[in-house]
């Protein structure tokens, strides 16, 4: 020791710093309390295993928020983390030791126990998740025991509190680390902790005392080791259990006989998100970004708090000026002394900045705290961390495509003609397929050719978990993602299963796996008689082959299949769609439209001899559309899409279809037939179709004027469905012909109050009211000036 101050501090035993996980004022006090103490060994609990990791943590290239990632060498999966953010004690404890050249060590339960209760009922937090009480494991024991403390929530309800964040802030954030003497937050804390353990005992998680017996045990070696000189941060519920004296057979015995599994360790980036309460982490805290500006400003944490909330609302277009930043930071003052608070906290300076900047709308403040309360902060960890081998070339990839993890979710538009975008495709394509979710595909708001993807990326430290689960397929991602490919195809269980294997396979850039997958469908396809699977995995199959274009991939044998599995729908889609219930006839009527769609890409792909050898396709389809339109025992819904397909392809004049939806339509049809019948003619984009052609409109009409009112009500609910998915014009539209009266002819003599748009001839009047503004956006007609003003509207129409 090198004052009378810090042998004091361990005149008692080891200095035992109990605190809470996370909290940027504990953090302060174990600093504070180290300086002091000058400890000759730090004993921080956490997972031994991780002691060799703990030098990381001097590696500038090591930023919090981090964590520890233990994970079971034969099963990854079965993982554990334990967090530490730049305002968590014991990260201010490691930094501390590492920066005096003392020894720092864990002495929780090892991983290679932690992990292998997770099977169990009730298994035990990971190490700085829990030791505030706030997570643990369960099991049996007293009736004391088996109630689950809070312990910040009873002490703050004791002091009068309802919310325990609150009173932490009152009783620690806010009023310092001590000066005059820096144990006594400790002392005062461990004293209010021996009361709860008095009361509660193990505070329904009896797991804990095998845990406090394994710290007790690293206590007693450590001092023997370095003398009395030994400091202990832990979380403050376990602080009364190792001031504890217990003998060195009972806390063996505890300890006897516990489960094992082989663990690996390493440290991982973390976010601020995840250390948030509502992501489910049981130590987490309400307001890490909070916390964070809390431990990182000098002074003046208030007013540097809400200018920071006002420069972000200054990105979003929000008008605040500084008037509003004074403003705020005096109703929070206001607001704290009315309370008897010793300064504004979180509640004062968020009621602060609803009232003054965002004028009591609760929107812009939903964007403070998400975007500052809590925070997107993301760690990182130097190359020198222990990691499994396709973490490496994880990480290799994503220096080379310039592709960051970053913890705010973005859209990445990526254009695949380009090598670097490809090259992002195949990587995203490839991490999905291993189960890694770092990017989901979404909808493009730009081209939507084949060449342009949309993503929105996102990483979480889960990820971690999932590229080290997936690290058992291979140690580089392409050939763990084929690996995984070919293992995914041979245990399929049906064959759209395979056949969208196939077209991730072409997405991926995995060109050893596809013969795999191939021959996997070519098997599965001969066998299975089922028209609904094979409709149900022809369009996956066909864009592949569309992305197979676009990436220079050969798709030769995949044109060959989609062919044959064409063909076997052709056969197959009619007597299937037969005798089907409400249900399976929307099925079928799905499978319908993707066929359609799925054939004719496949005929506009096929080439040289591939479409010789299989014909007119699309001709094939359409006798089987006819088929389908014509046929009684067909479901109502399947034929009229059918018909409706028909007719969108210019393979049956509108006269014929209004004959055969006359023929539908008519008295002798049950209403409930005839409306499913509607649906799928006039479901989808029909609306338009209705509009343009007052035939079949008015067949429409006239058939539901007809309807009796006891079947009306059976059938309502079905003609909703159909008419509610129409644009907001198309059903005004609509309403206007019926309310006229659909078929009815407009001539030049129509009432002005008549429906406009609808007259048998253009009105020249109207149109030439259409130029001028055509002239500004297209310029004058330079080449042709001598065109009239009609001719020259007739020209920008074609």
């Amino acid at each position: 020791m090198s004052d009378s101050a810090g042998g004091g501090a361990f005149a008692s035993g080891a200095l035992l710093l109990g605190v809470r996980h996370h909290g940027p004022g504990s953090a302060r006090a174990v600093r504070a309390a180290l300086d002091a103490a000058r400890p000759g060994v730090v004993l921080i609990e956490g997972p031994p295993e991780a002691d060799p990791l703990i030098p990381l943590a001097a590696d500038p290239g090591l930023r919090p928020p981090v964590a520890l990632l233990a994970h079971a060498v034969d099963e990854p999966g079965r993982s554990a983390f334990w967090p530490f953010a730049e305002f968590s004690p014991e990260w201010v404890a490691i930094r501390w030791a590492l920066e005096q050249g003392v020894p720092a060590r864990f002495i929780d339960l090892p991983a290679t126990h932690t992990l292998a209760w997770q099977d169990e009922e009730a298994p035990p937090g990971p190490g700085p998740g829990d030791a505030d009480g706030k997570d643990g494991a369960g099991g049996e024991g007293t009736e004391a025991d088996r109630i689950r403390v809070d312990p910040l929530a009873v002490l703050a309800g004791t002091a009068g509190y309802d919310d325990p964040e609150r009173w932490w802030e009152d009783v620690v954030e806010h009023r310092g680390p001590g000066a005059a003497d820096p144990f006594a937050p400790f002392a005062a804390l461990e004293e209010a902790m021996g009361a709860l353990r008095e009361r509660y005992g193990a505070g329904g998680r009896p797991r804990d005392l095998v845990r406090e017996a394994h710290m007790r045990l690293q206590v007693r070696a450590a001092r023997r080791e370095f003398g009395d000189a030994v400091a202990v941060v832990c979380g403050a519920w376990h602080v009364p259990a190792l001031r504890h004296r217990s003998a060195v057979t009972a806390d063996r015995a505890l300890l006897k006989g516990l489960p094992k599994v082989k663990a690996d360790l390493t440290w991982v980036p973390w976010t601020h998100r995840r250390l948030a309460r509502s992501s489910g982490y049981g130590a987490g805290i309400e307001s890490p970004g909070w916390y964070g500006h809390l431990f990182r400003v000098p002074d003046r944490p208030v007013e540097r708090w809400l200018t920071k909330v006002a420069g972000l609302l200054r990105e979003e277009d929000r008008i605040v000026s500084s008037a509003h930043v004074i403003e705020a930071v005096r109703l929070a003052g206001t607001l704290a002394a009315l309370r008897g608070r010793p300064l504004p906290g979180l509640g004062e300076t968020t009621e602060a900045v609803r009232a003054v900047m965002c004028d009591g709308l609760d929107v812009p403040l939903a964007l403070v705290h998400d975007r500052l309360v809590v925070g997107d902060v993301l760690g990182e960890v130097p190359e020198s961390a222990p990691a499994v081998p396709l973490q490496r070339d994880l990480a290799r990839e994503q220096r080379r495509l310039r592709l960051k993890p970053e913890a705010l979710e973005r859209e990445l538009e990526l254009d695949l003609r380009k090598d670097t975008d490809a090259g992002r495709s195949r990587l995203l394509h490839r991490l999905r397929l291993l189960g890694v979710g770092w990017g989901e595909p979404a909808h493009s708001r730009g081209s939507t050719g084949t060449f342009r993807e949309t993503w929105r990326l996102r990483w979480e430290p889960e990820l971690s978990v999932r590229v080290a689960e997936a690290g058992v397929w291979g140690t580089t991602v392409l050939a763990a993602a084929t690996a995984r490919a070919e293992s995914d195809a041979t245990t399929a269980g049906a064959l759209a299963e395979v056949t969208a294997l196939a077209e991730h396979c072409l997405l991926a850039g995995l060109p050893d796996a596809l013969p795999v997958v191939m021959r996997v469908l070519a098997d599965r396809a001969a066998l299975d008689t089922d028209a609904g699977h094979l409709a149900q995995a022809l369009p996956a199959l066909v864009r592949s082959l569309r992305y197979g274009d676009v990436r220079g991939t050969d798709t030769g044998a995949l044109a060959e299949v989609a062919a044959g599995l064409a063909e076997r729908v052709f056969v197959g889609l009619p007597p299937a769609c037969a005798a089907l219930d409400a249900d399976a006839a929307e099925e079928m009527r799905g499978h319908v439209d993707a066929v359609h769609t799925a054939v004719g890409l496949l005929a506009e792909t096929l080439t040289g001899t591939a479409a010789d050898a299989h014909g007119d396709l699309r001709g094939r389809w359409r006798s089987v559309l006819r088929a389908l339109a014509l046929r009684d025992a067909v479901a109502g819904v399947v034929r009229g899409r059918a018909l409706r397909l028909l007719l969108d392809d210019g393979a049956l004049e509108p006269g014929e279809a209004a004959r055969l939806m006359g023929l539908v339509l008519s008295p002798g049809t049950p209403p409930a037939d005839a409306a499913a019948w509607i649906e799928g003619f006039a479901g989808g984009g029909g609306g338009m179709l209705l509009v343009h052609d007052e035939r079949l409109l008015g067949l429409v009409d006239t058939w539901l004027t007809g309807v009796s009112a006891e079947a009306f009500t059976d059938v309502l609910p079905l003609l909703r469905r159909t008419f509610s998915v129409y644009e907001p014009g198309v059903r005004r539209t609509l309403g206007e012909l019926v309310r006229r009266g659909p078929g009815t002819t407009r001539g030049p003599d129509a009432r002005a109050g008549d429906t406009p748009g609808f007259a048998a001839d253009l009105d020249l009047r109207r149109a030439d009211a259409v130029l001028p503004v055509l002239r500004l956006l297209l310029g004058p007609d330079t080449e042709h000036p001598g065109t009239s003003d009609h001719n020259s509207l007739a020209g920008v129409g074609t």
